[in-house]
């Protein structure tokens, strides 16, 4: 696994999304994560949606089931599942400014639920939920292995889990860690990036089967030429972005870099992108 040499913690990510929230509300939409091109004539906001109905296609969900979204953002995945599939979902954040967000969201519909709390202390029951899906957040957990073993936990017998993942490149080179994958991980507030093996590890160890894997690094890298040119965009035309860069007092301004970095990581293979798929095995007889 990549470790940043600055340990990141929960706090920190909840300052890094709080922070920044005009910005990946203004970059991102309201997706703050990655597209998905099948055919390359998507539009960026049908490549998005794409990678949410490909996550719900593989999960074959069925109306009425409950879900739960770790790392749920702004609400808005959580909220086209719920329109498109009918199914209920509680989405957790540690970001303040996304629960606001995702709260106008639950206020008009009885399926969404939404709350502040760290998953990795998380308050659910056994058994909570049909299906536990996270979508490019469980490179945000300090501990990986947690991550899995609460959503094992949490999860009833024959339920799925879905993870959307950045990975690093099995066996990276020197130089991949140390200009691309390790300074991402610090920029961006990743207590850690793992690799496919190491997923697969995680999830059999907390007492998965894991049922496959996807990559899609090909299919998603066109999201950060999108947002590496948003920026330069706002940065031409809106000075409150200018500002930012310049304060010294902006604790998170460092992550402008990560955008042609990780775009460069996509292109030199040096970071992948994919997704694991895996459910609870069944109680004994």
């Amino acid at each position: 696994m990549i470790v940043p040499r600055e340990p990141q913690s929960s706090a920190a990510v909840a300052e890094h999304y709080d922070e920044l929230d005009p910005f990946y509300r203004e970059i991102w939409g309201e997706h703050v994560h990655h597209g998905l091109w099948t055919t390359g004539r998507e539009a960026p906001d049908q490549a998005v949606e794409a990678l949410i109905a490909h996550l719900a296609d593989t999960l074959a969900l069925r109306p009425g089931q409950q879900v739960c979204d770790i790392g749920c953002g702004y609400g808005a995945t959580a909220e086209w599942l719920a329109e498109h599939h009918g199914v209920h979902v509680m989405g957790v954040t540690l970001s303040s400014a996304q629960l606001r967000q995702a709260e106008r969201r639950a206020a008009g519909s009885p399926l969404l639920q939404f709350m502040r709390q760290d998953w990795l202390a998380n308050t659910f029951e056994d058994g909570a939920f049909d299906h536990v899906i996270a979508i490019e957040s469980s490179e945000h957990m300090t501990d990986k292995q947690r991550f899995f073993d609460e959503a094992y936990r949490t999860l009833r017998p024959v339920g799925r889990l879905a993870i959307y993942a950045w990975l690093a490149r099995d066996k990276a080179h020197p130089w991949e860690e140390r200009l691309l994958l390790e300074p991402i991980c610090r920029e961006g507030r990743l207590p850690g990036m793992g690799t496919e093996a190491e997923y697969r590890e995680w999830a059999e160890t907390a007492g998965f089967v894991v049922d496959g894997f996807e990559d899609l690094s090909l299919k998603v890298r066109r999201t950060w030429a999108l947002c590496t040119g948003r920026v330069a965009k706002k940065l031409l035309t809106h000075s409150h972005y200018r500002r930012y860069l310049l304060d010294a007092r902006s604790q998170n301004r460092i992550f402008a870099l990560s955008l042609p970095r990780i775009w460069l990581a996509y292109a030199t293979g040096s970071m992948r992108y994919g997704l694991l798929t895996a459910h609870r095995p069944p109680s004994p007889a």
